[in-house]
């Protein structure tokens, strides 16, 4: 068996291991298990293959880039979403390429976004929680009127709320945060049935993932910690 084999078995193992501990928080939170998005920066394109080989089904970019990078490798073989900051002058080249663009943070860029699409374009809503200022995202405080806003713009449904959390080093510590943005997706679904489904929560990471899904996450995002997994 080759490096690259060994390397691949392992990711595959890792991402069973997770999908086993998202099913057990399925029973905590009493909703279906969460999706793995797998944060693409930690690969390079040329050993995109190794995703797919893997399992994995969904990459997630940060940057324009990488993703038009893996995605000239890879084509329809696997789903891209964008989970980074998006710039405006971005946008017309991340749509059409991705299935679900994660970080939403302003008005500018909904208004953009809506400019540049040729249909209806579902986002999440990036919410700054815990008000950090070194971090994007719209404050709890703010959501309701920035919610009003994007309803302007009939071809952008908001999908559903995305959160980074505070560094912490324990998991638990987080937990009010993946609560709380449980709590407002829940609060705007009710109050925009109709126009915005506000369904997904894009909420916890390879440290955290398994709390967040217990929250209410439906995607989580792993990187770092599920390839240190894999390379044993």
């Amino acid at each position: 068996m080759t490096d690259t084999d060994r390397y691949v078995e392992g990711l595959a193992a890792a991402l069973a291991e997770a999908r086993e501990h998202l099913l057990d928080a399925s029973r905590v939170s009493g909703r279906p298990p969460a999706e793995i998005v797998v944060a693409g920066k930690y690969v390079p394109a040329r050993e995109a293959d190794l995703l797919t080989r893997a399992g994995v089904a969904v990459i997630g970019e940060n940057r324009l880039q990488d993703l038009q990078a893996k995605r000239d490798v890879l084509g329809d073989a696997i789903t891209f979403d964008f989970i980074g900051h998006l710039q405006r002058r971005k946008v017309r080249d991340v749509l059409g390429i991705v299935r679900l663009i994660h970080s939403v943070d302003s008005r500018e860029l909904v208004e953009e976004i809506s400019r540049r699409s040729e249909g209806t374009v579902r986002v999440l809503v990036e919410v700054n929680l815990a008000n950090e200022p070194t971090k994007h995202g719209i404050t709890a405080s703010d959501l309701p009127s920035f919610m009003d806003d994007v309803s302007r713009w009939p071809n952008v449904l908001v999908g559903g709320l995305m959160t980074m959390p505070p560094m912490s080093a324990s998991p638990e510590a987080n937990r009010v945060h993946f609560a709380g943005l449980r709590e407002l997706g829940e609060t705007l679904a009710q109050q925009w049935q109709g126009r915005h489904d506000v369904a997904d929560l894009s909420m916890g990471t390879s440290q955290d993932y398994v709390v967040a899904a217990e929250e209410g996450a439906t995607l989580v995002r792993l990187g770092r910690g599920l390839f240190q997994r894999a390379k044993g």
